[in-house]
């Protein structure tokens, strides 16, 4: 799937990336929550949070806007524990149904299902859209 970035995300991708020196392989402008996640090239998230989150920080500061760093993988299941995180993940197990579409399940501890979902399901709706434009995942189910 491609992915076609506005003019505001790409001013947003090149303004971290100059700052960061991290590669942005997607980004996602929440003007209703202000807040952008940035998903960076996988081993780069070091260079995207910098020395105890200094680098974020600047980000934050430049943009005056919230932002989430999440680590890009080709693996499907790894992808989704990190779009998951700081939620604790048991399990993730991706099922192709007959008409083509996949649907991850993915099994959290119930102390941690309230931080996967997120305020007003925030969280979950960004890992859907994220899974769906990276890896063709049509359905995040929580359980």
């Amino acid at each position: 799937m491609t992915i076609k970035f506005t003019t505001h995300e790409i001013r947003y991708i090149a303004l971290f990336e100059s700052m960061t020196g991290a590669m942005v392989k997607d980004c996602i402008v929440d003007d209703e929550s202000a807040k952008i996640t940035f998903l960076v090239k996988k081993g780069d998230m070091g260079l995207a949070i910098g020395k105890r989150g200094s680098t974020v920080t600047k980000v934050q500061k430049t943009v005056d806007k919230g932002v989430e760093v999440i680590e890009h993988s080709e693996d499907p299941v790894e992808f989704i524990t990190n779009l998951m995180a700081p939620a604790k993940v048991r399990s993730i197990r991706i099922l192709q149904k007959e008409n083509g579409q996949k649907i991850a399940t993915v099994e959290t501890d119930p102390r941690n299902k309230r931080t996967a979902i997120g305020k007003g399901g925030k969280n979950i709706e960004r890992a859907r859209l994220l899974a769906k434009r990276q890896h063709n995942i049509n359905n995040i189910v929580i359980k």
